[in-house]
């Protein structure tokens, strides 16, 4: 089955370009040139995608504001985002992290990187499908619980407190593999070789980034962490 992504972007000649490689790739491609549009595309229930291209300069509601929207909306939550603007500020990129895009991409860019990015994406997300069968029931569910916080591997679900935590799936993968190896220090080198894998660069700053969204989430005070610690120069790593 073919894979859909939406792309959202204000300059038409870069709408095309982006739809062009999608398209040669395999992708059915939706397109919005404003925010407002985007908007009432993903407020569609019945729109499904498998990644959405962004832009944060556009007309009506900026691509900052429709990350947000997404990542705190249920039915899209777990849909990959990834960012590609003219914005290459620092602060911009983190920000864009901060309110949940899976990968920040600035223009004028290659269209190879583009799609290598884009699929780099697409193989995280499918780690963290549900695996469920046609009752809706885990075929195999295997819980990790360290005190409040409750992981089912099998169908992405994470709970805090019996409270239900949204994470992306690049968020969710960071968490598991933390999770699985309790007590062990990993450094940010380490953690993006595990979850980001090594077919594309990612600025290290980019775990940082991650970790303080799933602290957001997960912890009681993310400025005083319980699961998730920090051993200074070194890296993270979970506290039982």
């Amino acid at each position: 089955m073919k894979k859909r992504a939406l792309v959202v972007d204000d300059e038409p000649d870069i709408v095309e370009l982006v739809s062009y490689h999608l398209k040669s790739n395999g992708f059915i491609v939706e397109q919005a040139f404003d925010g407002e549009t985007a908007l009432k595309i993903l407020s569609e229930e019945e729109k499904e995608y498998d990644i959405i291209i962004l832009d944060l300069m556009l007309p009506s509601v900026d691509g900052f504001r429709l990350c947000s929207f997404i990542r705190n909306t249920p039915r899209l939550s777990h849909i990959p985002v990834l960012i590609l603007t003219a914005r290459c500020d620092e602060f911009d990129k983190v920000h864009g992290l901060e309110v949940g895009a899976d990968d920040y991409i600035t223009k004028p860019f290659s269209p190879k990187e583009f799609i290598a990015r884009v699929k780099a994406i697409l193989r995280r997300a499918e780690i963290t499908k549900y695996n469920i069968n046609k009752d809706g029931i885990s075929k195999d569910s295997s819980l990790i619980k360290i005190r409040d916080l409750i992981i089912d591997k099998e169908r992405y679900i994470v709970t805090v407190d019996d409270r239900s935590v949204k994470l992306s799936a690049t968020e969710f993968k960071l968490l598991l593999y933390l999770t699985e190896r309790p007590n062990k220090v990993f450094s940010r080198e380490h953690l993006l070789d595990a979850v980001w894998g090594n077919e594309i660069y990612v600025e290290p700053r980019t775990v940082d980034v991650h970790i303080r969204r799933i602290r957001s989430k997960i912890e009681k005070n993310p400025d005083d962490p319980q699961y998730i610690k920090t051993m200074r120069g070194v890296g993270y790593y979970i506290n039982t």
